[in-house]
């Protein structure tokens, strides 16, 4: 076996069927000969009992010195316990991003989550996650790549926050199914945009505009209803469009929803509300209270309506979330106790509902007024002849 140099590797002659050099000073260095004239550079080993081989490159491409060179990097890692066949296995085994996305939706989200949520986490996989890793084989990923993905998105700082979530959620579940063995999620302490909490609620004018525009909407009556009923009971959206009516319970004045956000709940309803069902009418063959175009479907699209209802009542910055802000400040401001509103917006922790606590501001604008006039007014009293003694005692 001679030393593998230019020379050797040249002067081997290409027999009928492929043979090995191997190297006479690393053991396990070798050139394979195939029978065509090509000549590849390798290194042959055991690992777990197996003979495994590494192709290192094609001589012409790869030189006799930097091969060995790269033989001996590997071979150096085969004793300390790499198995470079092994991770070369692994990786071609490696799904694509693309393909572990469909994967985890369907064998993961769409199990273990809600259909909104599947919505939002197949969303920022093919608009954000699969156009820049989409090629990439997940277990190449790293933190440096997620970063760069989440700068490249900072002047959408939500979105870029929610899909870093949402690749998160994927590299936890590729752990858990061992699709990743490194232990290593590339998402852990990438720092999240900061995000500013938007409160907008709806001022006496502002609600009568709109209720002005609601009572006028003819052309759409569906949208109207929905956003009726979504300031008379402070539901969430998904809430009421997916409302049916066999969850109405007019008797008890409640509506008794399977799932929701915070899973299944009774939503207390007052009058107008119950009164506000009553009139919608109910279409043959259709479950649903906010009944879309098609046959049996509740109305899907209520954001470009909304879109032309705001702007009718000259509220064209009011989200359609800030309806179930203002009940909630509504409710604050008729006296009803933090308890009280987390029960009716059905808030499953305190702390949910403690945003709201600054809104109830005239009890605290009225204690600050007293003491202020306390502390004024004793400042303005005349001095009597007592407190000049009181001061001299």
């Amino acid at each position: 076996m001679p030393k593998i140099t230019k020379r050797s590797v040249d002067a081997a002659t290409p027999a009928d069927k492929e043979f090995f050099l191997w190297d006479d000073e690393l053991k396990g260095f070798g050139l394979r000969i195939y029978s065509s004239g090509r000549r590849m550079y390798l290194v042959q080993y055991r690992a777990s009992g197996r003979l495994r081989r590494v192709n290192i490159g094609l001589h012409g491409t790869v030189t006799p010195e930097i091969a060995r060179r790269e033989a001996m990097r590997l071979l150096s890692g085969v004793r300390l316990g790499a198995d470079p066949a092994g991770e070369r296995d692994r990786r071609k085994a490696s799904p694509t991003m693309k393909e572990f996305g469909k994967r985890f939706l369907a064998d993961h989200v769409a199990l273990h989550c809600k259909a909104s949520t599947y919505r939002e986490y197949e969303r920022s996989i093919n608009l954000f996650i699969n156009p820049k890793f989409g090629s990439h084989r997940i277990i190449d990923i790293t933190r440096a790549d997620v970063v760069g993905l989440h700068q490249s998105m900072k002047d959408i700082p939500y979105q870029a926050n929610r899909t870093l979530g949402v690749l998160s959620a994927m590299f936890t579940v590729a752990h858990s199914w061992e699709v990743r063995i490194d232990g290593v999620n590339p998402c852990w302490k990438v720092k999240r945009y900061r995000e500013e909490k938007r409160e907008r609620y709806l001022a006496p004018d502002e609600l009568a505009r709109l209720g002005k525009v609601l009572n006028e909407a003819r052309d759409e009556p569906e949208a109207a209803n929905c956003i009726r009923l979504l300031l008379l009971t402070g539901c969430r959206l998904s809430e009421i469009q997916t409302l049916k009516w066999r969850y109405v319970d007019y008797r008890n004045g409640v509506l008794r929803l399977p799932d929701s956000k915070t899973g299944a709940k009774l939503v207390p309803i007052g009058k107008a509300a119950i009164e506000t069902l009553k009139a919608i009418p109910k279409i043959e063959g259709n479950p649903y209270v906010i009944a879309g175009r098609k046959e049996g479907q509740h109305l899907t699209d209520i954001q470009k309506p909304w879109r032309r209802l705001r702007k009718r009542a000259g509220l064209d910055d009011l989200r359609i979330h800030d309806l179930r802000h203002s009940f909630a400040s509504d409710a604050l401001q008729l006296g009803q106790d933090l308890t009280m509103i987390g029960r009716l917006l059905g808030h499953t922790q305190v702390q949910t509902t403690a945003r709201y606590a600054h809104l109830k501001t005239d009890p605290v604008r009225s204690a600050a007024d007293a003491v202020s006039d306390a502390v004024a007014q004793a400042l303005a009293r005349p001095v009597t002849e007592n407190d000049e003694d009181s001061a001299a005692a």
